[in-house]
């Protein structure tokens, strides 16, 4: 067993910049003083002090990767850990207390309202995001851990500036925390070394620190965690350093070793070739596996992006669940999560109902009951929704699939045997047919992209457009399908060329068609738009420049 040695106190160093810290340069916000206290920051010091040169090797790993897939090598099941495939006596821990019961889990952002309306929704586990669904400005950063701190402990009730309150009801779902993807970075916090020199700190590592460090210990007292998301893992070893941090974690705050239990969503293509791997890695602090669906189609967009017209996905409207690519991915998912013990947790449908229309709101609950049908009859254990309205059909059919038990994880699906073939399938997904790409798709990808992307620097990060839910994920899809049709030279169904030069032009005319305001972000959203759609290289997350152009604040 590793025995973990503290860093030594910075208290006890006549200079404390011999020794590594975090220099907060965000400004002060709501819950700076609740959040960011010298504890916590001592906590989140050792974590990068240990941890965040790994992390950056891993993403240098990501880029050599990336680059070989775009030119010609494609992903395969590891020969090197062919033996941990073959070993059938290993499992995972499972679900912890209050975990047990996932069939519907309701998705959102941690601010005050949504953090109350998720805790009323009746889901029973709500997944508290700042990730996809959360704009990473500092003051959603720092606040959302406030609210968490609050709600765990009961009191985030919260009362709106128009004077409606909102009040926590008695039953209330099981918290789930997403924090940033590894390739994410937090500007207003600094990490210095020892030699003093600076960078930004890993978003990951101070979301999920910050988390554990204040509520782990309230969590274990409920019964009810502490529970984390993983997202955007593209393989094992990257599994292997969060679980790293969970052990070093434990012994800090004095936890029993396996107390942290977390969920990874699998929403790369890379991570897909590497379920039982991941598993394996953090067997003794996993739960189960997502099918994150919207960004696993953003990753095999951004994988295969150069490899000719095969790789093409059609409009996105088009690629559905059931596209042989999407069902081999989620068949995989549910037969190997159950036969190690894990559960197997399905993804949002993004319809959502309209209350002020019925015809919308009927077509949304037809499309997500049919959606979760689907996702049960695959032996999924439990699904997400993103309305609170969603949460009784999800209901309903899960409860019809699970009887009297919690899950599914008997269902070892036997007749599921998914090759490498199958994973890659991209081309049965017919983007290259005639008529694939429709000058329609190509209106509604730069409609959509650019009003999330204003939405999004307005600190606003999950927001309803049409009638879907959209996301970062669902922003990538559409920014990124762009990218591609421009560099594939895609002609759309009515005949027209994707161009560079088209594709400004719809712009235009999208950017002519919206209601704007003085104080919109319309313009900064196109212009961020261009960046990410029609650079010569693709960017490999539009939030990335997002973040570090936009919404980086000075203290």
């Amino acid at each position: 067993m590793t025995v973990i040695t503290p860093l030594p106190d910075r208290t006890l160093l006549t200079d404390p910049y011999a020794r590594p810290h975090l220099d907060v340069v965000g400004p002060e916000v709501a819950g700076t003083a609740e959040i960011l206290t010298p504890e916590a920051l001592d906590f989140l010091t050792d974590l990068h002090a240990r941890f965040a040169g790994r992390r950056h090797d891993l993403l240098l790993a990501r880029q050599h990767r990336r680059d070989r897939w775009s030119n010609g090598a494609d992903p395969q099941f590891l020969p090197l850990t062919a033996g941990i495939r073959a070993d059938p006596s290993w499992r995972v821990a499972g679900p912890g207390p209050g975990l047990e019961d996932r069939r519907v889990e309701i998705t959102g952002p941690t601010d005050r309202k949504m953090t109350v309306n998720a805790l009323n929704s009746g889901a029973k586990v709500w997944l508290a995001d700042h990730e996809d669904a959360m704009s990473p400005t500092w003051a959603n950063v720092v606040g959302g851990q406030l609210n968490l701190h609050d709600a765990i402990r009961g009191r985030v009730d919260f009362t709106s500036a128009e004077g409606k309150e909102y009040r926590v009801g008695e039953h209330t779902p099981t918290i789930v925390f997403r924090p940033r993807g590894w390739h994410l970075t937090e500007k207003h916090v600094a990490y210095v070394d020892r030699a003093g020199q600076r960078a930004s700190s890993s978003a990951s590592l101070l979301d999920a620190g910050l988390y554990l460090f204040h509520n782990a210990q309230a969590l274990i007292d409920a019964g009810r965690g502490p529970y984390l998301y993983l997202p955007k893992l593209e393989g094992h070893l990257e599994a292997r350093l969060w679980d790293d941090v969970f052990r070093f974690t434990e012994t800090y705050l004095g936890l029993r070793h396996g107390t942290i239990r977390v969920t990874v969503l699998i929403e790369t293509i890379t991570a897909a070739f590497e379920m039982e791997e991941i598993l394996y890695e953090l067997r003794d602090h996993c739960a189960g596996l997502n099918a994150g669906r919207w960004d696993y189609i953003f990753s095999v967009i951004k994988s295969f992006r150069n490899r000719g017209p095969r790789f093409v996905l059609p409009d996105r409207a088009r690629v559905t669940m059931t596209v042989p690519f999407m069902q081999a991915y989620t068949d995989l998912l549910v037969a190997t999560c159950h036969r190690r013990g894990a559960q197997a947790i399905g993804g949002m449908s993004a319809f959502i109902p309209h209350r002020r229309s019925p015809e919308v709101t009927a077509r949304a609950l037809e499309q997500v009951r049919a959606d979760k049908q689907r996702e049960a009859g695959q032996g999924f254990d439990g699904t997400w929704v993103a309305h609170p309205d969603l949460v009784p059909v999800a209901l309903e059919v899960f409860d019809e699939a699970l009887g009297d038990r919690v899950d599914q994880r008997d269902r070892l699906r036997p007749d599921v045997s998914v090759t490498a073939a199958q994973l890659l399938d991209i081309p049965s997904a017919g983007g290259s047919a005639p008529g694939a790409v429709t000058d329609e798709g190509l209106r509604s990808n730069v409609s959509v992209a650019v009003r999330y992307l204003e939405s999004w620097l307005r600190g606003v990060g999950a927001v309803a457009i049409d009638d879907l839910m959209e996301d970062a994920a669902t922003a990538e899809i559409s920014r990124s399908q762009v990218w591609q049709w421009v560099h594939q030279e895609v002609v759309t169904a009515s005949g027209t060329r994707i161009t560079a030069d088209h594709v400004r032009g719809v712009l235009a005319e999208v950017l002519g068609s919206l209601r704007r305001s003085s104080d919109d972000r319309y313009d900064d959203a196109a212009a961020l738009f261009e960046e990410v759609a029609l650079a010569e290289e693709f960017p490999t997350f539009l939030t990335v420049p997002a973040y570090t152009h936009h919404l980086v604040t000075p203290a």
